[in-house]
């Protein structure tokens, strides 16, 4: 996946909250003060990288996002874990272990959700 700032995946992020809006209403969803100008900036840019898609109705683009929800998320999270973990889970894993974010509870819950998948 390419490269997203906070500012963009956030901007994606409300749109699926949406399901499809213009920058007007990106922005009230957002309630940040960045210029509308920017904002729609910012938006164009995310259709050119094919995040976002636009139809146009009367004079104002209507957006929506390119894919779905699961698998922006998805490949959102292979990028983190390719990039900050070496592709490897099991480093992510051992990295919220170690941070404190994930308790013995937790991973036994995962552990039962894993073997309920077979």
């Amino acid at each position: 996946m390419e490269s997203l700032n906070q500012q963009e995946i956030n901007i994606i992020l409300s749109l699926y909250k949406l399901k499809e809006g213009t920058v007007k209403q990106v922005m009230e969803t957002l309630n940040i003060d960045t210029p509308y100008t920017t904002l729609a900036s910012v938006v164009k840019n995310l259709e050119k990288k094919k995040f976002l898609n636009a139809k146009l109705i009367g004079n104002t683009y209507l957006y929506t996002p390119s894919m779905t929800e699961s698998k922006f998320k998805k490949d959102y999270v292979d990028g983190v874990v390719q990039g900050f973990f070496s592709n490897s889970y099991k480093e992510l894993v051992n990295f919220f272990i170690h941070q404190k974010k994930l308790s013995a509870n937790d991973l036994k819950e995962i552990i039962d959700n894993i073997e309920n998948e077979k």
